[in-house]
């Protein structure tokens, strides 16, 4: 006599249909989120082109409306990429469901995009912009209107409030890297310390908002709490040390001194003269009448109160002493003697030989400035013209050299 047989009960960790349908539909998501950035199936893309392709498709769907498009549409739009390429990714896009027939029946010619596809690139160019920064701002913004919500759960809040943990320990510990790292590496990473204030408020504020509506997470806002302040801690000290690299002009863009130290003991002669191509110094100071300072000192805007003038005596004022003007004459003739010596007679004459005649850069640069005061002078009709043209002569005196000419101006 042999007993029916019952079924065989399901063992405690097999997982049931619907449990597999749900983690179906999540991987499809995933799949459809990172679609842009796969290189395969299996793999994500190696080469940014690939990323292009993927996001030159979306924005011509998105153009195209609910028609779609066909293979032939969608290779001219990407005519620019090789051929192997496009097939690739609309390969890989087709398999992970970025891209979708318009109809699932045999022969299907046209396609349609993703929604979520476009949503995770967008989601993937902000975090390639800050390094995620933005990010943290939103899931903060969010996490505080969850815990709004009548709703919502204490497991729910417990579940987010674990993440926002994890998420600022993960951030400490990269910022404690930076902040050990090179200097240079610390300011490629400059995005992840801005608005770290902000971030902060936020989060201590979200903190104190689980707390008050569910006093039985106590234990993980502490851990919420502790992250937090570690995130703090590393983020402050990072922001010192760059600070500190930036020195007293706070311009980060400048780079580090040792970074100058090391290139003038190593670099040649020939790259050390061509850090100022392009350059002009030494210029001479624009010619100014002696009346014309006096007025603009005693028009200008006075910072503190004038001083009371002494007193004077009763004896009547002689007036201003002929000195100055007999000086002002003597340099004008003097500047006058100079110009006509270097013309020769002539009507022009290159800045560079005369500056090359001198012999050596002090007697060099004292007619450069006589030269530069002579074309200054409203008196005096002679001027330099110069061109764009600005040579290293590593070696020579002088060693930048100009190309120019005085010359005298026709009346």
């Amino acid at each position: 006599m042999s007993a029916a047989s019952e079924p065989a009960s399901p063992s405690p960790g097999a997982a049931s249909l619907d449990d597999v349908l749900v983690g179906e539909a999540i991987l499809g998501v995933y799949r459809q989120m990172f679609a842009a950035l796969a290189r395969d199936s299996g793999a994500v893309v190696d080469d940014p082109e690939m990323v292009d392709v993927a996001e030159t498709l979306l924005a011509a769907f998105a153009d195209a409306g609910e028609d779609g498009l066909g293979h032939e549409q969608m290779r001219h739009v990407c005519r620019r990429y090789p051929a192997e390429v496009f097939e690739n990714r609309l390969r890989v896009l087709k398999g992970l469901g970025a891209i979708r027939e318009v109809f699932p029946k045999p022969g299907q010619l046209r396609y349609r995009a993703s929604f979520t596809s476009v949503v995770g690139l967008m989601f993937v160019r902000r975090m390639m912009l800050d390094g995620g920064q933005s990010e943290m701002h939103r899931l903060l913004a969010l996490e505080q209107l969850n815990v709004t919500d009548p709703r919502m759960t204490g497991e729910q809040a417990a579940g987010g409030a674990e993440g926002l943990a994890r998420a600022f320990r993960l951030w400490s510990v990269e910022l404690v890297t930076l902040t050990n790292a090179t200097i240079e590496e610390l300011r490629e990473q400059a995005p992840k310390l801005w608005g770290s204030e902000e971030i902060i408020q936020r989060a201590e504020r979200l903190h104190g908002a689980i707390l008050r509506r569910w006093p039985e997470l106590d234990r993980t806002c502490t851990e919420l709490r502790a992250a937090i302040y570690a995130y703090g801690d590393a983020s402050r000290r990072a922001a010192a040390r760059l600070t500190d690299s930036a020195g007293t002009t706070r311009n980060l863009t400048l780079l580090p001194p040792e970074t100058w130290r090391t290139f003038a003991r190593t670099a040649s002669r020939e790259r050390l003269a061509a850090v100022l191509d392009g350059f002009v110094f030494d210029a001479a100071a624009p010619w100014h009448e002696p009346a014309a300072i006096v007025t603009a000192v005693e028009e200008g805007p006075r910072t503190t109160a004038p001083r009371p003038a002494p007193p004077r005596r009763s004896l009547p004022d002689g007036g201003l002493s002929q000195d100055v003007s007999a000086a002002d004459a003597g340099a004008v003739e003097r500047l006058r003697a100079v110009a006509e010596q270097v013309l020769r007679g002539g009507d022009r004459v290159a800045v560079h030989d005369l500056l090359s005649e001198t012999g050596d850069w002090p007697a060099s640069r004292r007619l450069f400035a006589d030269l530069s005061s002579a074309h200054l002078h409203p008196e005096l009709p002679y001027r330099l013209a110069w061109s764009a043209e600005l040579r290293p002569r590593p070696g020579d005196a002088p060693s930048w050299l100009s190309h120019g000419h005085f010359e005298r101006i026709p009346g």
